[in-house]
């Protein structure tokens, strides 16, 4: 990856790049890798987890490998420096909101939900599962091993792009605007790239910052997003109607109390 300008020119035109930026070649599935780039760290951020939705292949090599053993050997690097104070896991809403009760506009998500694995085993929503695994493996190795663990659960991120290439959060919307007869009958919690970015920051910085952190900007239903596009562009050929007769799945909230605590 660090020999494919596709994958890295981006980063290395960052402003400061030729100054603080390295790139270290490691594998998520190779046990140790991560020693020689953690070694002397004083904070970890693990961001790297397969985000695909569509077109899933073998879901255990795609995605449940990537994100839980993925996630284990970084920790496992972590527990050999005392040189490391924090780790921060960028974990995902997916592994936060999702049980058996419904939603509504009365009810109130936060940082104490767990999302059900066995129910979404049996809708096959695997990026969910390769999330609930990744994050509960963490909990209990940092526990055990006695490791400082802030986790960050953004919902849906979309925001401007530092890579050439479109990701899975932004191609939601581009696919919006690129020849959609509908819309999904869906309702996601969205946040901008910018405040997670800033979260991660905050929660490796602020010494009172623990446990989980939910960032949800707000909850909306893709009939609003197509009105917002729509606004900021009244000549996008936008979808006009839902993809099913159903009435519109309701939204929710999601508390924004604790988030606040980190000054976003």
């Amino acid at each position: 990856m660090a020999d494919d300008p596709k994958k890295v020119d981006h980063l290395l035109k960052l402003d400061g790049a030729n100054e603080r930026l390295h790139l270290i070649k490691a594998d998520l599935l190779d046990e140790g890798s991560f020693d020689p780039v953690i070694k002397g760290c004083e904070g970890v951020f693990h961001t790297a987890s397969p985000f695909i939705i569509n077109d899933v292949k073998d879901p255990q090599a795609e995605l449940i490998d990537p994100a839980v053993k993925g996630t284990l050997n970084v920790l496992k690097s972590c527990s050999k420096f005392r040189s490391v104070k924090r780790v921060v896991l960028t974990s995902s809403i997916a592994s936060v909101a999702y049980d058996r009760k419904p939603k509504t506009p009365e009810v109130i998500v936060d940082e104490t939900w767990f999302s059900d694995l066995d129910l979404s085993r049996e809708s096959k929503l695997l990026y969910r599962v390769s999330k609930i695994l990744a994050e509960d493996a963490a909990l209990k190795f940092v526990e055990k091993n006695n490791i400082d663990m802030v986790t960050i659960n953004p919902a849906t991120v979309i925001g401007p792009l530092l890579q050439p290439t479109l990701n899975t959060s932004a191609a939601v919307i581009l696919n919006l605007i690129n020849g959609a007869q509908t819309f999904p009958n869906n309702s996601f919690g969205w946040v901008s790239v910018k405040d997670v970015a800033n979260a991660h920051i905050q929660a490796f910085e602020t010494p009172s910052a623990s446990g989980r952190y939910v960032l949800v900007e707000r909850v909306a239903h893709f009939s609003d997003i197509v009105k917002i596009l729509r606004e900021l562009d009244p000549l996008l050929q936008l979808p006009e109607k839902c993809a099913d007769n159903k009435p519109l799945e309701p939204i929710y909230q999601v508390s924004k109390e604790k988030a606040k605590t980190l000054g976003i």
